[in-house]
Parts: C-alpha cells; sequence; structure tokens
C-alpha cells in the first residue's frame, strides 16, 4: 500500500504547531493542471485548417457541451466549462498516475486513490448544485424532494427519503471514483508482485506464476486505461444530471 502513501516533499509554513509541506499528491496534482493547461493551449489556436492538436481540443469540448446539453437543457453551456474542467482533470490524474515514470525514478502518484481529493471534487459539485437551485428556486427547490403526484399522506415520509437520497450523493460521486482507482492500481501491484518473486524464486516457478501474470497484468493496465476514462466520464455525467435537477427541478 506504499504507493498511496502521502510523503513531504519539502516544507512550506508551520500552522498552529504543524508543519505544512509540498507533498507528492500536489505535485501530482500541479502536474495535472500543468498538463491540462499545456493540453488548452495547444487547442486555442483556432486556425482555419485546425491542427490534430486543436481537433482534439475542440473533439472534447464538443463532446462535453454535448453531454450538458442532452442532460440540461438549452442553459447547459453555461456549465459546460466546469464539466470540461471536471472531466479533463479527472481524465489526466487517472492517466499520468498509469505513466511509466517509475523507469526514471519518479513514482507515479494517482490523486484520485484517495477520497480527500475525490471528496473535495464531489463536495464541489455538490456546492454548485445548491448554489444553483437556490439561486434559481430559492425555497421551492425544495420541491425536488416531492415528487409529482405523491399523495399528501405519504409527503413527509418522501421527503425525507428524497433528501437523504439527495444528500448522499457527494458521498457516493467521490466514492465510486476513489473505489475504482484504488482497487485497479491493488490489482496491478500484486500482479506485478507475483511476476517479480516468481522470477526470484527461479525458472520452474517463473513459468508457472510469472508468466500467466504478466499477461494477466497487462490485460488489467489496458483495462484500468479504460477505467479511468469511464470514471472521468461518470463523474462528469453525473454532475450534469445533478445540476439538471437543480436547473430544472425534475
Amino acid at each position: 500500500m506504499h504507493q498511496f502513501e502521502i510523503e513531504g516533499l519539502f516544507p512550506l509554513f508551520e500552522l498552529g504547531g504543524q508543519q505544512i509541506a509540498f507533498t507528492n499528491s500536489a505535485l501530482w496534482m500541479v502536474l495535472t493542471a500543468a498538463t491540462l493547461a499545456l493540453f488548452m493551449y495547444g487547442g486555442m489556436k483556432r486556425q482555419l485548417v485546425p491542427t490534430r492538436w486543436q481537433a482534439a481540443v475542440e473533439g472534447v469540448t464538443g463532446f462535453i457541451s454535448g453531454m450538458a446539453l442532452n442532460n440540461i437543457g438549452p442553459e447547459g453551456r453555461r456549465f459546460v466549462p466546469y464539466l470540461f474542467s471536471i472531466f479533463m482533470f479527472i481524465l489526466i490524474a487517472n492517466l499520468l498516475g498509469m505513466a511509466p515514470t517509475g523507469v526514471v525514478g519518479l513514482h507515479p502518484f494517482t490523486v484520485t486513490s484517495h477520497l480527500t481529493v475525490t471528496g473535495v471534487l464531489a463536495v464541489l459539485s455538490f456546492a454548485i448544485v445548491l448554489v444553483v437551485g437556490f439561486a434559481r428556486h430559492g425555497f421551492h427547490f425544495f420541491s425536488l424532494f416531492i415528487p409529482h403526484g405523491t399523495p399528501a399522506l405519504l409527503m413527509p415520509l418522501m421527503f425525507f427519503i428524497e433528501l437523504f437520497s439527495f444528500l448522499v450523493r457527494p458521498f457516493s460521486l467521490g466514492l465510486r471514483l476513489f473505489v475504482a482507482m484504488t482497487a485497479g492500481h491493488i490489482l496491478m501491484k500484486v500482479l506485478a508482485g507475483f511476476v517479480i518473486n516468481g522470477i526470484n524464486a527461479g525458472p520452474g516457478i517463473a513459468a508457472i506464476v510469472s508468466i500467466p501474470s504478466f499477461f494477466l497484468m497487462v490485460g488489467i493496465t489496458l483495462l484500468e486505461l479504460l477505467v479511468s476514462a469511464i470514471q472521468a466520464y461518470v463523474f462528469a455525467l453525473l454532475t450534469s444530471l445533478y445540476i439538471n435537477d437543480a436547473v430544472n427541478l425534475h
């Protein structure tokens, strides 16, 4: 589990007797933000004949824009920048955590394998939903928790059930991403351990354990790359659906 340990790289300042340091987690978040900025910079040249880089940025932007319009409606355009940012940040963070930088001595760190990071992203999305809901509808926003056509006798019960379901959203949103990335990386590490330990145990054990584990590890790695993209998409998709509830009170 050492791949998930947060380590201080250098101290920044002291707060309340505690040393605040710049950590490996912060480093990889900075690298994620820098990669996203570079990706956007290369795609904002607005050339008449777009380059592959520009086409890639326009393709992702169009994909997120379509998601917002389909799930929120015409007002979804207002939320495209946030949905694009959250999607790309999670996607790049997931992919950087899979980068083979260990061969040059820089062990990759997957920031989305920590609940503190995914939880903050989920709370941020949830806060946007609350701000939009109350700003647009006021206290009528609470009608979201009483489905249309609910009998008057069941309204109090349905209100608390729907409210509980609503409040669970940020937890499920953050946990889903955290669990998926953590489980995948643990599995890859276990299989890598089988490969190395089998080789160290001798040719016979290597043939029985290391070779099958290696091919299985390759397959799991490819699957984890797919999961990295799927989890970014699911996070952005659910966020758009939650925003739709705040905008349209469905």
